[in-house]
This record gives structure tokens, C-alpha cells and sequence, in this order.
């Protein structure tokens, strides 16, 4: 019997994402002359493997473009932005979502004690950008639903906390953020150059 909550994974409206990258690869995805960006598939991507977007926030994609966390130096800093149906998402902004990627955990970790190895750990300072754990669980996540023949997630979307407090005794942080993870390229219904406001 089909799970009824999954109808509630769907999201049904289109998001605007944004990546940081070269110019010259923004203007090769948008034009068409290349068909994606690329998936990051390192041990330390915090969502699992995918194409990265910060939802409805140009701006800190060409932040990060320019510098700020960039895995490797971008000499001419752009941002693409995409046009994106979120489909079958693994939200971590819902129950649902978190318990699902809390059992992945229990998952991976009996894995690990029957190997007599310790689990990765996410590292990085108080933000913690190494998030090789985090990679890891949900790499898990998505093999535990393909080997149980369940619906494969097309995204991952989360809240990041980021960075020191707003303010002195605020609870939100200077560079806090929704980011999504594409899967499933299908779900990326174009791509287009940000309007940078006057």
C-alpha cells in the first residue's frame, strides 16, 4: 500500500534557485549551449549529491561565487539562476522529512558498528561545512528507498543556519539560508540571467 503522507512531498509550485559559478558556464546553461550545470558528488555535501541552488536568493549565490565558501577560485563570478519543479522532495523543513533522514542516521550507524568503524563526523568550525555525516545519511536515505522499491526523491531542500547572530540576542543568523539539492535534472525547467536591481 502506498504511503498517503507522500502526497505531501510533492510540492506544487515551480521555485526560483540560484547558483554561483563562472560566467562563462551561466552563459553557456542559459543560452543552451551546455544542458546543466554540474552535481557536486563530494563526501562533503551536506544535502547528498546534486546540483545546488539557494532558493529565491541571488545574492548569496554570487556571494559564494565571489569567495565566500567557493570550493575552488572563481575568476569571473556570475550567478545562474533556475526555474525549478522541487517534484518528489525530501523537505527538511517538515517532520515527515526529518524523521525519514533520522532513521537513514540509525540506518548508516548500525552499518558502521557491524564494521567496527566509527562514523564520519561533519566538520568546519561552528557551521560545520564539512558534512561528510550529513552526505552520507542521506546518500543512505536514497539507497534504502531504491533497494524498498520507494518513489526516488528528485530533491532535497533545508534551512541552513549560517554564520553569527542578526544582532546581539537574535535568534537568526547573518547568512541564513534555504538551500536545495537537484537530483533529477528533469526537475530544472530552465535556466536564466538574474535582473540585477537598480
Amino acid at each position: 500500500m502506498p504511503n498517503l503522507w507522500e502526497l505531501y512531498q510533492h510540492h506544487p509550485s515551480f521555485v526560483l534557485g540560484f547558483h554561483g559559478t563562472e560566467k562563462s558556464l551561466v552563459d553557456k546553461v542559459v543560452s543552451g549551449k551546455t544542458g546543466h550545470l554540474l552535481k557536486s558528488e563530494g563526501k562533503f555535501e551536506w544535502l547528498g549529491h546534486g546540483i545546488y541552488f539557494w532558493e529565491n536568493d541571488p545574492q548569496r549565490g554570487l556571494e559564494w561565487a565571489q569567495g565566500g565558501n567557493a570550493k575552488k577560485e572563481i575568476k569571473d563570478p556570475s550567478v545562474a539562476g533556475a526555474i525549478i519543479d522541487l517534484g518528489m522532495c525530501l523537505d527538511l523543513t517538515t517532520r515527515m522529512g526529518l524523521d525519514e533522514v533520522a532513521e537513514a542516521h540509525n540506518i548508516l550507524r548500525d552499518s558502521y558498528v557491524k564494521l567496527e568503524k566509527p562514523l564520519p563526523l561533519n566538520k568546519g568550525g561552528e557551521d560545520q561545512f564539512k558534512r561528510e555525516l550529513d552526505c552520507q545519511v542521506i546518500q543512505t536515505l536514497h539507497l534504502y528507498r531504491k533497494d524498498k522499491k520507494l518513489p526516488a526523491y528528485d530533491s532535497v531542500r533545508a534551512p541552513f543556519p549560517e554564520d553569527k547572530p542578526l544582532y546581539e540576542g537574535a535568534g537568526f543568523r547573518k547568512r541564513n539560508h534555504i538551500q536545495i539539492a537537484v537530483i533529477n535534472t528533469d526537475c530544472i525547467k530552465g535556466y536564466f540571467h538574474p535582473i540585477k536591481s537598480v
